[in-house]
Order: C-alpha cells, then sequence, then structure tokens
C-alpha cells in the first residue's frame, strides 16, 4: 500500500518522490520512511524511500521534507 507523504507543501507518492530524488522516472519504489536524520541545510525532518531506477539497481533516497536538500546512496 502506498504511504503518500508532504514533501516541500506537496503530496508525493513513493515512486513520485523517488522521481524527485532520482531526476527522472524509476522502475519501482517502496514505502517512504521517517528516518533519525535532520536536514543538514535547514534543520527538517528527512524522509527515505527505496527504489529501483533500473532492472539491476537499487537505490536509497533521502529529501528533505521542507527544503530542496536530497542525498542517494547506491
Amino acid at each position: 500500500m502506498s504511504q503518500n507523504r508532504v514533501v516541500q507543501g506537496r503530496m508525493v507518492t513513493p515512486k513520485k518522490l523517488a522521481e524527485i530524488i532520482e531526476g527522472e522516472p524509476v522502475m519501482e519504489a517502496d514505502n517512504i520512511q521517517e528516518t533519525d536524520r535532520n536536514c543538514p541545510d535547514c534543520g527538517g525532518d528527512v524522509l527515505t524511500v527505496g527504489y529501483m531506477p533500473s532492472v539491476t539497481a537499487f537505490v536509497t533516497g533521502f529529501k528533505c521534507q521542507d527544503c530542496d536538500w536530497q542525498e542517494r546512496e547506491e
């Protein structure tokens, strides 16, 4: 089941959040999770989502709910 969240004032699905982080469409995304980290830029809450940008790759993406900061780990 999808878990929608508010990110920078708009409601996003896990797949949409993954696309924001990746910069292009993704194949599939797991549910959005909260993290214990704060944004290094603004101190806001950081969300994480695992996703597949291609058949052979799995990426964990991190995105601040309040500003443009984002990060990805392969």
